[in-house]
């Protein structure tokens, strides 16, 4: 691998880069153990926008019990309707697909819904009798009267009655599981060593809203986090777990945060993309110009050890403006003008230095561990980049309970499409960012990270083989890098 030039950026960031290629002290079990319970740890969105808070139990018979509660606002705290759901799962095979996963087989016993509002008893009955067939057509006659604490069945497998498509309800989520496990040191100055934290990652949602009911996951959404075994503090996790149909969660309202994007920000976990794509991003964007870096570092290890290339990106963004479709979120447009790319395997070498000539970089001359410019080749048709390049996006900034700024982009496609025109603009996010560097500390030297091999003869570090399964993969799949 090349050698790593000489750093001169935000010590926080390299640092939580460099704890995320080692690993991030992430234990996860094959198959995984998912006897409990478990919780959002705040308001999810998932594309559409709904908004949405959960809890799981699972039960040591292959059981479960499932309660999705549903909300008017990005706050959760405004309840409009709560699903509870019955079924048995059964753990399969690891996911050949998607390194690190284990597929499910589940079965759907029942599926309730109570209403938290006339309202709400109203639009669902709505989208119910308009758009089911003849069995649901009359699943609510217009004009009835909401009843607080009525349960009313969506579906049930004794009598085959299904009610749910016209809520774009599916369970699919459960057909791909994974728990991650890591400690986390406790808070308090007087007190030592760590506690067990355990998140259950669960299959993630299309982003068309057409395609949910039949889209069987090869990604995740957010995490949901053990009851018992949670990051402290959490103070949504105990209203969650104390909730049941009857008894929303109904979390604290949550004043908008400004916009304020100057600085760095990188992830938080080892990221998993639709299509099997494992990444750690890290962006700088300077506010004084509106201009950004990106750096997209991939690998083909649910634990990001295993670097296969890595992009660096760059361009200008315009001013954000408040999204009239998602609430809480901010709508920009980012332009993409130049971009590097640097292999980090033998099977990228392979693949970039068999590309059609002239359409990334120059011809059959990448080799390991070395950058090259693709801005001359107007991107890299083989990596999926197109130069220059714009995109709609959808930003969202937070606080988490340690009062750290988080940064949420827009979830991308789970078609494998860009979102380059409005209307394909997102309505949910992907995983987090967290800042590591404030405006006044920006820099934006190349962040090259050291490849972590093993040693060949000559003490050098030696390239590691993919597996066979991702040789097959990666021949086959259209690569994104975002």
């Amino acid at each position: 691998a090349a050698a790593e030039p000489p750093l001169r950026w935000e010590p926080r960031c390299r640092q939580q880069l460099r704890h995320l290629q080692d690993g991030g002290g992430i234990a996860a079990r094959l198959p995984p153990r998912l006897e409990g319970r478990w919780v959002s740890t705040g308001c999810e969105v998932r594309p559409g926008p709904e908004f949405l808070t959960r809890s799981y139990l699972f039960y040591a018979n292959r059981l479960f019990k499932a309660y999705q509660f549903y909300y008017w606002d990005p706050s959760c705290h405004d309840p409009s309707y709560s699903l509870v759901i019955k079924g048995k799962l059964r753990l399969r095979q690891a996911s050949w697909i998607t390194r690190g996963a284990t597929e499910v087989d589940y079965h759907l016993h029942k599926v309730g819904i109570v209403f938290h509002s006339q309202k709400a008893m109203r639009e669902v009955a709505t989208w119910i009798n308009q758009t089911s067939g003849e069995g649901c057509s009359g699943f609510l006659p217009p004009g009835r009267t909401w009843a607080p604490g009525a349960l009313y069945e969506l579906l049930s497998a004794k009598t085959e009655r299904d009610c749910t498509a016209a809520l774009g309800f599916a369970m699919h989520e459960l057909s791909l599981v994974r728990v991650e496990r890591h400690y986390q040191p406790l808070l308090q100055p007087q007190q030592s060593g760590s506690q067990l934290v355990e998140e259950l990652y669960l299959g993630d949602i299309h982003t068309e809203w057409v395609e949910r009911l039949h889209y069987r996951p090869t990604g995740y959404q957010r995490p949901m986090q053990s009851a018992v075994h949670h990051v402290h503090p959490c103070p949504a996790c105990g209203i969650i777990y104390r909730a049941d149909e009857h008894h929303p969660p109904i979390l604290p309202a949550r004043a908008q945060l400004p916009m304020q994007l100057s600085g760095s920000w990188v992830s938080t976990h080892c990221e998993v993309r639709p299509a099997v794509l494992f990444l750690t991003r890290y962006f700088i964007f300077h506010g004084n110009n509106h201009t950004w870096e990106g750096y997209y570092y991939h690998y083909s290890d649910p634990l990001c050890k295993q670097p296969t290339f890595t992009i660096y990106a760059s361009g200008h963004y315009t001013q954000g403006i408040p999204s009239s479709k998602v609430r809480g979120g901010t709508e920009l447009a980012f332009k993409v003008t130049q971009a590097r790319v640097t292999p980090m395997d033998q099977v990228t070498v392979m693949m970039l230095n068999s590309s059609e000539p002239g359409s990334c970089g120059l011809t059959s001359s990448w080799s390991a561990g070395v950058e090259q410019d693709i801005t001359p080749t107007n991107g890299c048709l083989a990596l999926g980049i197109k130069l220059p390049h714009t995109e709609y996006e959808l930003f969202k900034m937070e606080q988490d309970t340690k009062e750290r700024s988080l940064l949420y982009v827009g979830e991308r496609p789970t078609d494998g499409s860009s979102p380059d025109s409005p209307d394909k603009r997102p309505t949910s996010y992907q995983a987090p960012l967290i800042q590591c560097a404030g405006a006044s500390e920006e820099f934006s030297n190349y962040v090259s990270l050291k490849y972590l091999g093993r040693k060949d003869a000559n003490g050098n570090e030696a390239l590691k083989p993919l597996p066979v399964a991702s040789l097959l993969f990666i021949a086959l799949l259209f690569l994104r890098w975002d």
